[in-house]
């Protein structure tokens, strides 16, 4: 333990200045197998130390004694969660990240215990609170980016998952975090009945670079299936050429039991979608599904009214029950006044004489709203464009790129060849 206390006294006397925490980590790096060594005695030293201040040392010494046997008690887990939460409260950002994979792995731990304790919501605060201090600006995707949407999701704290993902993202560490942050950015965007943003990040993890396929790939078009027929009322099973040849091959072998589903749905059949729902339920459900599913029929009815409006003026709300298979006047009511608060459809329901009226989009895109919608967008596009011009710069200048397209261009010299077939030559 001598040795132990010579750390603390080191951590103590350099955390004053950027050029004593540089040397500090320097030296926290030789020393680290000895705090995993007596990890299971560090818990006492950690009251020696200010998190704000000895944030670097504060990380080694919390590391190593989170490494060891987790909690096997509630009352241990909570006192676990609780010692972290307050470090990564307080902890000075710039020394963390001279440490991230110690910060990230901390943070992870911490993750396990509120999920052991049950509580997952007690950990949303704190892991967003981690992933901005080790964020180097809001467009780096961090490892513990997914880790803080699982969080959300399984504390159905939808509203703080939407806030992180508003962010743009053109920085990722690992390719294997833009998979899961996709896949669970998805299901909060499901959750809050975001379904044109859950589409987005949804295809993102479809059309994703992958040599094999993998199973958040497969679970992420499964659902990109059922929230392409909420949303748009359609799907196309040909994905875009950027999709890897992977994806394009397996994915649909993979998810068969929803192409057909598709299929069925386009045929705008609601008494063949239930069967075929009902002849498939089990797996539906298997793969946790089977509330989004149910969200696929309930849409086709909208779809077949939305149908309607592009066909009538005028209809009662009979007939609407009877074309879209309602079974009765009063459900039809229902359905259209939901359409009409959802901005679906544009329409007028006369109660005396039970007529539904279409209307055309009231929409003159020339309102003060739209107006600053349409300059937000234009913002962001040049914004986007600026981004990518500066990254396709960087891109040419990049030694292993010039390397690997100066390889490829070895292969095909074209100065081997005529310009023009010798049969032409004079």
């Amino acid at each position: 333990m001598d040795q132990v206390e010579s750390v603390v006294a080191q951590i103590q006397g350099l955390s004053s200045s950027v050029s004593d925490v540089s040397a500090l980590h320097n030296y926290l790096k030789q020393v680290d197998e000895v705090l995993h060594a007596e990890s299971t005695g560090l818990l006492p030293f950690l009251d020696q130390l200010d998190p704000s201040k000895h944030s670097l040392g504060y990380l080694y010494f919390l590391e190593a004694c989170t490494s060891g046997p987790v909690p096997v008690t509630n009352e241990q887990a909570s006192v676990l969660a609780l010692m972290i939460a307050r470090f990564i409260s307080s902890c000075a950002a710039e020394q963390i990240r001279l440490a991230p994979d110690k910060f990230i792995a901390v943070c992870k731990r911490f993750k396990d215990q509120v999920l052991l304790l049950g509580a997952p919501l007690r950990g949303v605060a704190p892991m967003l609170t981690a992933i901005r201090k080790l964020q180097s600006s809001t467009e780096h995707l961090t490892t513990l980016h997914p880790e803080f949407l699982l969080l959300c999701l399984l504390a159905k704290s939808y509203k703080t998952g939407l806030s992180i993902l508003e962010d743009s993202i053109f920085e990722v560490d690992q390719p294997r975090d833009i998979f899961l942050y996709c896949y669970y950015g998805g299901m909060i965007c499901i959750g809050h009945k975001c379904f044109q943003k859950a589409l987005e990040l949804l295809h993102n993890v479809v059309t994703a670079p992958m040599s094999t396929i993998n199973a958040i790939a497969v679970e992420a078009y499964k659902k990109y299936i059922l929230v392409s027929l909420i949303h748009n009322g359609q799907f196309s099973t040909s994905l875009p050429k950027y999709a890897s040849s992977t994806a394009q091959r397996n994915l649909k072998n993979f998810c068969q039991p929803y192409v057909e589903l598709a299929n069925c749905y386009v045929n705008g059949k609601i008494t063949e979608l239930e069967v075929y729902v009902q002849a498939n339920r089990d797996k539906f459900e298997s793969d946790s599904n089977l509330g989004l599913v149910k969200q696929v029929v309930s849409s086709m009815y909208k779809q077949n009214i939305q149908r309607l409006t592009q066909t009538y003026l005028t209809l009662s709300l009979q007939d609407i029950a009877n074309t879209v298979q309602l079974n009765s006047p009063k459900e039809a009511e229902m359905h259209v006044l939901q359409m009409i608060q959802d901005g679906e459809i544009y329409a007028t329901i006369n109660q005396k004489d039970g007529m539904v009226r279409f209307l055309e989009d009231p929409e003159q895109y020339k309102t003060c709203q739209m107006i600053e919608r349409i300059d937000s967008s234009i913002q962001r596009i040049m914004s986007l464009s600026k981004k990518l011009m500066g990254m396709d710069e960087l891109m040419s200048c990049d030694p292993l790129y010039l390397t690997k397209a100066g390889r490829e261009r070895q292969r095909f010299d074209f100065d081997d060849f005529d310009s023009v077939p010798q049969k032409f030559n004079t």
